[in-house]
């Protein structure tokens, strides 16, 4: 019972505001001594106590080490130095310029450039915060100009910038392939049906949307000459970032190369484009391997943490608990997955992927593995799941990105009432792949 008082005191103080990887920490080091203390009843004397304390994280040292010589998380750091360098040069703005215009003749153009922008650079810079704000930026003032819905405009941009959680190379893929032990390059196989068939049904919704509601998504005319250039400048902001994904993503699919071997690839790519753009200069290089560091740090910190946290929560005997819970629900498998989806769809209103994948993944991941889930699909409806906590309310984070860009005519119930549809496709899209996986190739 210690443990699980211990992830709902933990729980309390993440959604209080206290930092992730000391909340981590300092919550395992509080239960542990209880747990020491309660060992050693009835004769809890300092000394035993103290001694059963320092054997439990006996092991820590070893974790630690095996963290820094992880090959699989080496590929974080360079795809986050990829994104920021990419965000830098400026190549959302670039897009979402060019293909506003070509897009823009058609009903509900620009919100569909917005979700093609949004995959694009979920393949080349896997950055949800950056994408988010880069697209409210240059994407919100023009649709609001043209007369869009406040309500369209801020759920599109919010979906399309949370699409870097599930198409690769996605930061949380790469976590999830450490935490269940599974190869990086086979997940980003795996997700690449369902991310597009994401992008598919917010494009459809858009269309329909824009089809039956025609003052929600007005057409932009676009003189004849300014299309002509229009399609020329589009093909000049598309072609670099797209060569640049098929080198990244081509090379992990053919075999030529190892997720972390094809990261490298990507970040001297992305200065590469950086210096194409003329954007690049020591500044933008030095800035980004600050950025870089600093949430490279804070992702290593919280597995620290998190690790340290795990140990005692199995030490206290709460993982048999939460399994013998787990494995007596009714429908054995569909009860498993049924609130398990549910359980880290409401966590994820109100704490990061980063924290669930380290914390509640490895707890239903044993169970699951009893019941006999597939760990590619598990792993699967895990990342979609935890991109749909991105946009759910009250806690949503692209919501906060979205609303500290937005112009000031946009209000925080426009966003909440504009991403709800685009969170009941998401869901949609999420039962499609519990009940026909295959469809998906899982």
């Amino acid at each position: 019972m210690t443990g699980i008082i211990m992830f709902f005191a933990a729980l309390a103080l993440l959604v209080v505001g206290y930092p992730v990887a000391f909340t981590f920490g300092a919550v395992a080091l509080f239960f542990g001594l209880i747990a020491a203390f309660i060992e050693m009843l009835p004769d809890p004397t300092f000394a035993f106590v103290f001694e059963e304390f320092f054997s439990m994280f006996s092991m820590m040292p070893f974790r630690i080490y095996s963290i820094m010589t992880n090959t699989i998380l080496m590929a974080v750091p360079l795809f986050i130095l990829m994104g920021i360098i990419l965000q830098k040069s400026r190549l959302a703005e670039r897009l979402l310029e060019s293909m506003g215009i070509l897009f823009g003749k058609v009903r509900g153009g620009l919100a569909i450039s917005t979700v093609l922008v949004g995959t694009l650079l979920a393949a080349s810079t896997g950055v949800v915060g950056a994408s988010v704000v880069a697209m409210g930026v240059i994407s919100m003032p023009v649709m609001i100009k043209y007369g869009y819905s406040k309500q369209l405009a801020t759920g599109t941009i919010c979906a399309a910038g949370t699409l870097g959680q599930i198409i690769p190379p996605s930061i949380v893929l790469i976590i999830l392939g450490d935490v269940f032990q599974l190869p990086v390059g086979d997940l980003f196989k795996a997700a690449l049906a369902p991310g597009l068939m994401l992008v598919g049904c917010y494009i459809l919704y858009i269309v329909v949307l824009a089809f039956f509601s025609k003052n929600v998504a007005p057409e932009i005319i676009v003189a004849e000459e300014d299309k002509k250039g229009s399609v020329k400048r589009a093909l000049l902001a598309i072609l670099p970032p797209l060569s640049l994904i098929v080198m990244v993503l081509g090379s992990i699919f053919a075999g030529i190369a190892t997720p972390t071997e094809s990261a490298s690839v990507g970040a001297l790519g992305a200065i590469a484009l950086a210096g194409m753009y003329k954007q690049l200069s020591w500044q933008i290089v030095i800035d980004s391997s600050l950025e870089t560091v600093k949430i490279t740090a804070m992702v290593f910190a919280i597995l620290i943490g998190a690790t340290a946290f795990s140990m005692i929560f199995v030490y206290t005997g709460a993982d048999l608990i939460v399994e013998d819970f787990m494995t007596s629900l009714p429908g054995e498998k569909w009860g498993f997955l049924i609130l398990s989806m549910l359980a880290i769809m409401l966590l994820g209103f109100f704490i990061d992927f980063i924290e669930i994948s380290y914390i509640v993944v490895p707890i239903l991941l044993p169970i699951a593995d009893i019941i006999g889930i597939n760990p590619m699909w598990f792993a699967i409806l895990i990342a979609m799941n935890l991109q749909t906590s991105f946009l759910t309310p009250p806690f949503g984070f692209s919501l906060f990105y979205l609303k500290g860009v937005c112009p000031p005519e946009v209000q925080t119930v426009d966003i909440y009432k504009g991403v709800m549809p685009f969170i009941v496709i998401q869901i949609l899209v999420l039962a499609s792949i519990v009940i026909f996986p295959e469809l998906y190739g899982l």
